[in-house]
């Protein structure tokens, strides 16, 4: 067992033992993590500065593609909106998606208290989680419920807990779906949870309400931020993940009035930290170990997998932690940030409080004011050569690259602790408005007491692996080769 990818002094479980690795501790600690469209990798540094890209590849694709090599023993992540996508890849506007990004990154902030208390280690005992989980998120994936099995489309989020789904009778309201809605009286091992029984008492810490009964039935009620509401039976099922992965008596709402901005999905899986979550009641499978690679671009694919098999030898980690007043977020600890080469000077206490989050929901990396400053003083420097454009909605830092046909940018890199950096590739870097408006894809908070978020275009193609009984994060590089 490498000491490097297992933390010392911890209890195991031996069926959750990790993958064997030949990195040792030094080679883990100076590892650069760099998607495949970054630059090479020398000695454990970086050959380069600068990406240079063609200016028309910045144009979306309309077809779909499946990168080689992908990871197909987990769910296939497609983006709701793109080519990929079932309910046919209508895309959003660009208003709309950083509208619903800024609503989502409200309440957020709304949920996490401003406090500058230090955070603790993943393992202390926490309170309940408090506060009103967030709409759906823009990546989907397929998962069967019921016997036998019906394939539903669902979002995931890892800044949600319960995982529902609509249902039939529809007794208030449902909202449009794709697929039909699901209905537990034609599957043989949908069963309802006991209103008096301890798995419906400790809904409220997940859904922000206290549960209700219907006779002996426990029922759940949720709200997002956006207005958007789902409530029903909460009850339990098999649900299926792969042909191998096949969940017995998994617990979940089955919504009978549901309405919203939930798009044509027949609801959502929950990844957060909460008992509810589905990391949390599968951890005697997994070992509350999971992970994914966002694609891309929207008109590729990722994936999404349980369990230690998911670990791969180029996976490098950082410490998870904890916020007491938000206990089902992912916490982790950015303590810097390069640009094309590097370092931009950002004291590590500028990201301490209220601290930084990861989640797979948000589509912006939202900065704390003087970290924004100083990335998008040293990102203008090294575009100094190129026409600005006027600004886009929260973006501040536009280029017009009309009539260019080569574009070099200097490269952008994430530092955890523990010696973790991630290389950020173009999609990661840019957020292409139209060819005379490609934005630096990061944004300020205004409040330097409101909490930092590394949003979902600042994960693409890295394998993001969440280790929550070994209280770790990790990434590691061309996650969806």
């Amino acid at each position: 067992m490498s000491k490097a990818l297992f933390p010392l002094n911890s209890s195991v479980n031996v069926s959750c033992l990790l993958p064997e690795v030949d990195l040792d501790a030094n080679h883990v600690q100076n590892l650069i993590i760099v998607p495949s469209w970054g630059p090479p990798i020398v000695d454990g540094k970086e050959a380069r500065s600068f990406y240079s890209f063609k200016v028309g590849s910045l144009a979306p694709s309309t077809n779909c593609y499946s990168p080689k090599g992908l990871n197909h023993s987990g769910l296939r992540i497609v983006h709701r909106h793109g080519p990929c996508s079932p309910f046919g890849g209508g895309r959003a506007s660009h208003r709309q998606i950083l509208s619903q990004d800024q609503a989502r990154v409200n309440l957020i902030r709304s949920r996490i208290s401003k406090s500058t208390q230090k955070l603790q280690p993943q393992s202390i005992s926490l309170p309940a989680n408090l506060g009103i989980p967030f709409s759906t998120a823009n990546y989907i994936v397929t998962v069967g419920f019921g016997t036998p099995k019906k394939d539903l489309t669902v979002s995931f989020d890892t800044a949600s807990d319960l995982t529902w789904i609509q249902c039939k009778p529809c007794a208030v309201k449902c909202y449009n779906q794709k697929e039909p809605i699901f209905d537990p009286s034609q599957s043989t091992s949908f069963v309802n949870i006991s209103c008096n029984s301890a798995e419906c008492t400790r809904l409220s810490s997940a859904t922000g309400n206290p549960s209700h009964c219907d006779s002996s039935t426990c029922e759940y009620s949720i709200g997002y931020g956006d207005g958007s509401t789902s409530a029903g039976i909460f009850g339990q099922e098999t649900l299926t993940l792969t042909s191998t992965d096949v969940i017995q008596n998994f617990r979940f709402g089955c919504g009978q009035d549901n309405d919203g901005l939930f798009g044509e999905t027949a609801g959502l899986l929950g990844l957060g930290r909460d008992p509810v979550s589905i990391v949390s009641q599968t951890a005697g499978d997994y070992c509350q170990v999971f992970s994914y690679c966002l694609p891309s671009s929207s008109s590729s694919e990722g994936y999404l997998t349980f369990g230690t098999k998911a670990i791969s030898p180029g996976v490098n980690f950082t410490s998870l932690v904890t916020n007491p007043n938000a206990p089902s977020f992912y916490f982790l600890e950015l303590i810097g940030i390069s640009v094309g080469g590097s370092d931009i000077g950002i004291p590590p206490s500028t990201f301490s409080s209220p601290g930084t989050i990861i989640d797979s929901g948000t589509v912006i990396t939202r900065l704390q004011p003087a970290a924004y400053s100083a990335l998008k003083s040293a990102f203008q420097k090294g575009m100094s050569n190129y026409t600005m454009a006027p600004a886009y909605e929260l973006f501040d830092t536009c280029y017009d690259f009309t009539g260019l046909d080569t574009v070099s940018v200097p490269t952008i890199k994430l530092r955890f602790n523990g010696g973790v950096d991630i290389d950020m590739g173009l999609t990661g870097i840019f957020y292409v408005v139209s060819q005379s408006q490609v934005c630096l894809a990061f944004a300020g908070n205004k409040n330097p007491g409101s909490i930092g978020i590394i949003g979902n275009r600042q994960q693409r193609t890295v394998n993001v692996v969440y280790d929550v009984a070994g209280g770790r994060i990790g990434f590691g590089a061309d996650g969806c080769n």
